[in-house]
């Protein structure tokens, strides 16, 4: 019983984290002509909260805990430090951003393969790992890009990696099997 429990408390933490994820993508989205000065406001928010959430939730998981609380107080200290400084400037507000995400997805692809989880939701967690460093690494090379492309490559990666962590909270492999079993006539 105590397995079932951790497995469910990881799957909260990746899904509140995930669904902050989504919003924060979906907000800049429909929010074309954000001032820099709001992002750098719901950035350092969203990560903030997803650090807070996560450090909350590591104190009851034993499985993973040092990647969860890793990750989580470098998302509570970029969240203090972006909101103590709202006036960065663009070019440094997308390096920290890019760094942030690089750095969340080495924690996310280390945690992929610790926490308890099946093998289709760690290489789904794995994959939203990967997406996160590729986009940091996108965010160095290419910052200069127009304020548009960068805002909607930052919505993007936010929706991807939101909606992957949503579905391993949900429990990937589960939603596969039951409609395996839908396609193939057989009750699941």
């Amino acid at each position: 019983m105590h397995l079932e429990a951790n497995i469910k408390r990881i799957r909260w933490t990746i899904g509140i984290h995930g669904a902050l994820s989504v919003a924060f993508g979906a907000m800049i989205l429909v929010w074309p002509g954000i001032s820099l000065y709001t992002l750098t406001i719901l950035f350092g928010a969203y990560a903030l909260t997803g650090g807070v959430v996560g450090l909350v939730n590591a104190a009851n998981v034993k499985d993973g805990r040092g990647w969860t609380v890793a990750s989580s107080l470098l998302g509570i200290g970029v969240g203090v430090a972006v909101l103590l400084w709202p006036s960065i400037s663009a070019l440094s507000l997308l390096y920290v951003i890019g760094a942030y995400a690089i750095a969340i997805g080495i924690a996310i692809v280390g945690s992929a393969g610790w926490l308890p989880l099946s093998r289709v939701d760690s290489f789904l967690l794995a994959v939203s790992g990967l997406m996160s460093v590729l986009f940091g690494v996108v965010m160095f090379v290419k910052p200069g890009a127009g304020a548009l492309v960068l805002l909607a490559l930052i919505a993007s990666f936010s929706l991807a990696v939101g909606i992957t962590q949503l579905i391993v909270a949900i429990g990937g492999e589960r939603i596969a099997k039951r409609e395996m079993h839908k396609l193939s006539g057989t009750a699941a």
